[in-house]
């Protein structure tokens, strides 16, 4: 399989002379144009930009200016941005026929700030339509298919963006995480996904989904690439109010670091690979002398349903919107699971519904805060399954609502508490598909969470591979 670039040797390459950042975006157009067909990866690209901003990276460069770096921590990394990120003068769909041919007036904040840090952008990553889904089967443009094995889902709701980076079309990418789609795509393809601390990165400029569940996440092949990434992304713009600013926090180097095990995250629905590797990657943290602590967390039962409650009321707020007249289509061009979730959300904040439903589960979500907390009183990071499965068939779950809802069981839960979740890559099934674990924490503990993942990383000698 092919090794991809990282950030550093994507600029000590620059830097040496060894490649042109104008032949590395040659080089990442044409692995889309040889592939984009087959696999429905990319909506709309940037090739103008590209080579604009790419001839501007190679001017900067050939000055040897070396304090540029600081200045411009992304200088000659390509990006790719899921539909639901603006950016101005370029078509964003969300995935949907409503949108089909909108062109914002600005950028969101997140891609004005990739692209002050010099980072080239490739193009805009299908989606689920309004990022409602965790397969990318709901995109009006046709599924994306998974680099790994085109019969398998890529996971959703950002499939493009992860199958972007998976394909090696753009060195990294950034998704939304609502319930899960950073992090269970990232599974699915192979690669690191961070989902942030709710109010860690401005989402000013991405079309909104749920308000109080909405995050900008990720998708890089290595957990330093992440972080670099995240450092760029983070902090107030004045715009998004939830946003706040925090320091930085590492390990005292001399302090054990526990790593919690929720048993309600094991039992009944897991696959047996799945939960074998998890077991695996436990026994790997103990060889490293982390501690492992059996915690509880019982309002975890609730997860998946006071998501589908607290989400769709959201949603169904958030899709007003989109009523033709302002701009894009009619509501008449709706797909079939953003009606679903209107019906669902309207019918739990309708009269007589309020109270027995939508109250109810905020009063849950309360409690499940409450169960995090103590945890993390007692333990640094909870490690987890990412999904139930292995990545599943195309179609498999498409017909079943119910069915497909349930992939989120293992990642709604940090959307829901607001705290940070980390997907990280760890081997292949039997069937050489893509699984990982993820590691939860406490709110803007990032950083930590990348030290943790990245002594795993190092232990096993992790080496990042692409699929095509």
């Amino acid at each position: 399989m092919n090794i991809p670039l990282t950030i550093k040797e994507t600029q000590d390459g620059l830097k040496s002379k060894k490649f042109s950042a104008v032949e590395l975006v040659d080089a990442y157009f044409s692995q889309i144009k040889k592939y984009n067909d087959e696999y429905n990866i990319f909506l709309t690209l940037t090739e103008d930009s590209a080579y604009k901003k790419a001839k501007e990276a190679d001017k900067i460069l050939s000055n040897k200016d070396i304090e540029i770096l600081s200045e411009k921590p992304l200088i000659g990394v390509t990006a790719s941005y899921k539909d639901i990120f603006l950016t101005k003068g370029v078509r964003t769909t969300a995935g949907s026929n409503i949108l089909n041919n909108f062109i914002p007036p600005y950028s969101a904040t997140s891609v004005l700030k990739m692209e002050n840090a010099g980072a080239i952008t490739i193009g805009k990553a299908n989606c689920d339509a309004f990022a409602h889904g965790a397969s990318g089967e709901n995109s009006d443009y046709k599924a994306t298919l998974n680099p790994w094995n085109k019969s398998y889902v890529p996971g959703g709701s950002s499939s493009g963006s992860a199958a972007s980076v998976s394909a090696n079309m753009s060195l990294v990418s950034l998704g939304s995480d609502t319930g899960g789609s950073v992090r269970q795509p990232a599974s699915f393809c192979n690669l690191v996904g961070l989902k942030p601390t709710y109010g860690a990165i401005s989402r000013y400029g991405v079309i909104a989904m749920s308000s109080s569940l909405d995050t900008v996440g990720t998708f890089a092949h290595t957990i330093d690439d992440i972080e670099i990434i995240f450092d760029v992304l983070r902090g107030q713009d004045g715009f998004d109010g939830n946003v706040i600013d925090f320091e930085k926090k590492s390990f005292d180097k001399n302090s054990k670091i526990k790593l919690g095990v929720a048993k309600e995250y094991f039992g009944k629905g897991l696959d047996s690979e799945v939960e074998g590797k998890i077991e695996e990657a436990i026994k790997i943290y103990e060889r490293l002398g982390v501690e492992i602590v059996e915690v509880s967390l019982p309002h975890t039962k609730y997860g998946v349903s006071v998501y589908y409650i607290i989400q769709p009321a959201e949603v169904s707020s958030n899709l007003g919107r989109f009523d033709g007249i302002r701009y894009g289509n009619d509501r008449s061009f709706f797909g079939d699971e953003a009606k679903r979730r209107i019906m669902l959300g309207s019918y739990v904040l309708s009269a007589g519904y309020y109270d027995a439903y939508y109250e109810k589960a905020l009063k849950v979500r309360t409690k499940m805060v409450e169960d995090f907390n103590r945890v993390f009183s007692h333990v640094d990071a909870i490690i987890s399954p990412v999904s139930p499965s292995t990545p599943f068939k195309l179609g498999e779950n498409a017909s079943n609502p119910l069915k497909m809802y349930l992939e989120d069981v293992y990642t709604t839960t940090a959307n829901i508490v607001g705290i940070p979740g980390l997907s990280v890559p760890f081997g292949f099934s039997k069937n050489e598909l893509p699984i990982g674990f993820q590691l939860l924490g406490p709110r803007f503990s990032e950083h930590r969470l990348f030290e943790i993942g990245r002594m795993f990383h190092k232990e096993i000698n992790y080496k990042p591979r692409v699929a095509l």
